[in-house]
């Protein structure tokens, strides 16, 4: 009796063990980005209210989040449509700078010009604001070019190459040679935007002190609810018809081609959207950054943004916010304490994710929040339902007789199974047209496949 109370015991435990667990998985498939939402809209800023988290760390996780929409851009170009692009940074500089002008005419000027300019400049006789600066002394419009240039930019990039079926390493190369093209650009002096120096001085935003922690904050909750935004609209357009035509694009882009689609068109769209978001991403980097080089350019930054993706996990939108933060945190602690033993950390992390973990940081987590199947609990109800009651043949005991039948009847289900599989159709269709767009894809009448 002892036992067998502490044989009941112990199936007690394991079902209370098996149940939490269950409630955690589900919890963690619905509730986990909500609650990430939540902790950073409220228990941050509260850290921080009651002087447990500084300011300065509240504002280096804005700057992260910042470089998180650039990647959840990133990974619908590269994750979901199957193209990988190198120009991301591109678009990131177009949106710092368009920001960083706007905060250079409001900092301290001389003879007009924002002194980050004036000081790089080779003029003799003094220098006048060049015309190219002056649509960026007000905000909406520096915003709405902060857009505007990444994402025409991006259009015409991308339309110009897809259209020319330009597609696999050779767009990725051409992307880095553009990006590389206009980092060389924006370095020179001539150029007046400031060359190597970079657009700096930043002193207020909207007529408010950048250096307030109130401020910081209030840019770093603006960052926050910009990141979830970005997430919400292209997990809308992952899930839409245009979603799921990106992704036959990644997986056959000819095959969709002969079946009436335009590839390019779909594929310049989530380009531009891709631009657009990271144009946003380095306007709200540069005033928390406080200055804005083009270093954001060279080649190392076009890198790492794709390092940030396929760390966190191709096609999953949420694996690449959570590779920009974890690389971009790691980067932090290591250039603090062993700032010479970054680039082989990050090499190392490229390598072991893609040996490891092929499909990024977010496999573990589908691992655990996937339901698992329970192949004992399935084949006890299916016995269960097959299970008659039947009197128990002449010497032998009710538990003999029971498993014998258990047995007979699998094995009958079995073979029946089997010759149904056999004798039916393997395929069988009636009746199915498919059209795409106005385009008769596919008309059949009747067709069936037999078992061979």
């Amino acid at each position: 009796m002892r036992n067998a109370a502490q044989q009941l015991r112990l199936a007690a435990t394991r079902v209370t063990d098996s149940t939490a667990v269950q409630r955690a998985r589900w919890f963690s498939r619905h509730f986990a980005v909500w609650a990430l939402l939540a902790i950073g809209l409220v228990v941050i800023p509260v850290l921080h209210l009651i002087g447990f988290v500084n300011i300065e760390t509240v504002n280096m996780l804005g700057r992260y989040m910042a470089f998180a929409i650039v990647a959840v851009g990133l990974d619908l170009v590269w994750g979901y449509t199957g193209v990988l692009c190198l120009c991301q940074s591109l678009f990131f500089s177009l949106g710092g700078y368009a920001m960083g002008m706007y905060l250079a005419l409001h900092g301290p000027l001389d003879h007009g010009v924002p002194r980050a300019l004036y000081v790089v400049s080779s003029s003799v006789s003094g220098m006048s604001l060049p015309w190219f600066w002056e649509p960026f002394r007000t905000l909406p419009v520096a915003l709405l070019l902060g857009l505007a240039l990444p994402a025409i930019t991006a259009g015409a990039i991308g339309y110009l190459g897809f259209v020319s079926r330009v597609r696999g390493v050779f767009f990725a190369i051409l992307t880095q040679a553009i990006t590389l093209g206009a980092w060389l650009v924006f370095c020179r002096n001539d150029m007046q935007l400031c060359g190597t120096n970079g657009l700096t001085n930043f002193v207020t935003v909207a007529g408010f002190d950048l250096k307030a922690p109130a401020v910081k904050l209030g840019l770093y909750l603006v960052t926050l609810l910009s990141l979830g935004g970005v997430y919400l609209l292209s997990r809308y357009i992952v899930r839409s018809r245009a979603g799921r035509v990106l992704i036959a694009v990644r997986d056959n882009e000819d095959r969709l081609r002969f079946s009436g689609y335009k590839p390019h068109y779909f594929k310049t769209f989530v380009f531009t959207f891709a631009g657009l978001v990271a144009g946003l991403g380095g306007m709200l980097y540069t005033p928390q950054m406080g200055i804005f080089t083009p270093s954001y350019m060279e080649v190392k930054m076009s890198i790492l943004m794709v390092i940030w993706v396929a760390v966190g996990g191709r096609g999953t939108l949420s694996g690449a916010i959570l590779g920009a933060l974890a690389v971009n945190l790691i980067y932090n602690s290591l250039t603090t304490r062993w700032p010479d033993s970054w680039p082989f950390v990050q090499g190392g992390l490229f390598i072991g994710v893609v040996l490891l973990f092929p499909n990024g940081l977010m496999s573990l987590w589908r691992k655990w929040t996937e339901i698992p199947s329970d192949p004992v609990r399935d084949n006890r109800a299916a016995l269960g339902q097959l299970q008659t009651e039947a009197p128990p043949a002449p010497g032998k005991s009710d538990d003999t007789t029971a498993i014998a039948q258990r047995l007979e009847r699998v094995a009958l289900l079995r073979g029946t199974r089997a010759e149904t599989l056999m004798g039916g159709d393997l395929i069988r269709l009636e009746n199915v047209s498919v059209f795409f767009d106005g385009f008769k894809a596919l008309d059949v009448d009747s067709f069936r496949l037999g078992h061979r």
